[in-house]
């Protein structure tokens, strides 16, 4: 190619980028007042936007074979076509991030239990998104793929035999597809959304982000765990936030018998209605049962607005609950009790077997009595 040839190619790169810099500017000082979708589009084509300016510029100012004498011209502008192809693929998929991103930025989301419908649609936007980049992607490597001829030759091939290749194809990418079709059915089925406070696999966490393949949930504690999304389908797990954000809060204390309920129920009335963590909806302080080893259970349960409320209150009527008994009413802290049945054993005969030894009987009371009888305090002891 001569000079001129050379400068057509830079002239057309040159305005290429020169519209793309004015049509930001105008976005961002002028369209971005009235137009919010401006601000996104601005900042995810910062640099998509210039590479595929300058490489649709040097298409357009490209000779034809004609006016060239290279041999390895016909290389060159076949190089300049896949450009091309996956500059605007590149652009086109960012454009669309940020339409979705100004719908992102609506939904009013926050770090704790945010709306629920908020939540929902977030989470399908954010999959829809990743789908449709895959579809694209996949057009543009078929494209791409179309410009060489010796796959375009093939081509009616292998539509002819595009049955075969199906089944192929299904069957190797089985487990890619099913996570596929797994992290739809849990967006549109609202079964699980992000933020929503999940129990997987015995950890508690909330749902940090779903894509095609796992679920990332951010544990307490700051860990992650990474999930497949098809076990979300085929397993049972729990989550806290799937109705909305209010949950129970429940203690369960175990009991002595001596535990005086009225006074208990009323301390943890005082506590529940004047602690910040309480919704104001209800709350309960009763016996529910027994257990195996002769405790009496008693369950505090309060409502809280969100799973954080949920966790403090619980903390909060646990630890000040625990105090007041072992302050006021140590009797009814959990004990063992035992107690020995039948008369003191014949003196003469343990006296025999055991010589110059005090017998002693355990007792319930916790009173001790010595071989002649007599009583006295004392921590009892079996012989």
């Amino acid at each position: 190619m001569d000079v001129y040839q050379w400068s057509a190619i830079g002239l057309a790169v040159a305005i290429s980028v020169l519209l793309v810099t004015a049509a930001r500017w105008a976005l961002k000082n002028k369209l971005a007042k009235v137009w919010k979708l401006a601000d996104f589009i601005v900042v995810r084509t910062r640099v998509t936007a210039y590479i595929a300016a300058a490489v649709v510029g040097a298409n357009l100012g490209l000779p034809q074979d004609q006016e060239v004498k290279w041999s390895t011209y016909q290389t060159i502008d076949h190089v300049m076509t896949i450009l091309m192809i996956a500059s605007l693929t590149a652009f086109g998929i960012t454009m669309a991030y940020a339409a979705t991103d100004a719908i992102l930025a609506r939904l009013d989301l926050n770090s704790s239990d945010a709306d629920r419908k908020a939540r929902r649609l977030k989470t399908q936007v954010r999959l829809l998104r990743r789908v449709i980049t895959s579809i694209i992607v996949v057009l543009a490597t078929a494209a791409i793929l179309f410009t060489f001829p010796e796959v375009e030759a093939l081509g009616a091939g292998l539509l002819a035999s595009a049955g075969v290749i199906g089944i192929v194809a299904g069957v190797a990418a089985q487990s890619t597809l099913g996570n596929l079709f797994a992290g739809l059915q849990l967006a549109f089925s609202d079964a699980l959304r992000i933020g929503d406070v999940v129990v997987v696999e015995g950890e508690w966490g909330r749902v940090e982000e779903l894509s095609l393949v796992n679920v990332t949930i951010k544990i307490w504690d700051e860990r992650h765990l990474v999930v497949p999304v098809a076990n979300f389908t085929t397993t049972s797990f729990e989550n806290w936030t799937k109705q909305g954000a209010n949950i129970t809060a429940k203690v369960q204390l175990p009991l002595d018998w001596e535990v005086p309920v009225p006074e208990l129920r009323e301390e943890a009335g005082k506590l529940i209605t004047s602690s910040k963590h309480w919704d104001g909806r209800s709350w309960s302080c009763q016996v529910i049962d027994i257990s195996e080893s002769g405790e009496v259970l008693v369950r505090i349960v309060a409502t809280a607005a969100n799973t954080d409320a949920q966790w403090f209150i619980a903390c909060q009527i646990r630890e000040h609950l625990v105090t007041w008994l072992a302050t006021h009413y140590p009797q009814s802290l959990p004990r063992k009790r035992t107690e020995f049945i039948g008369g003191p054993p014949d003196e003469s005969s343990y006296a025999a077997e055991f010589p110059g030894s005090a017998f002693r009987r355990a007792t319930t009371s916790g009173t001790t009595h010595d071989i002649n009888g007599s009583a006295r305090s004392g921590n009892p002891e079996e012989v």
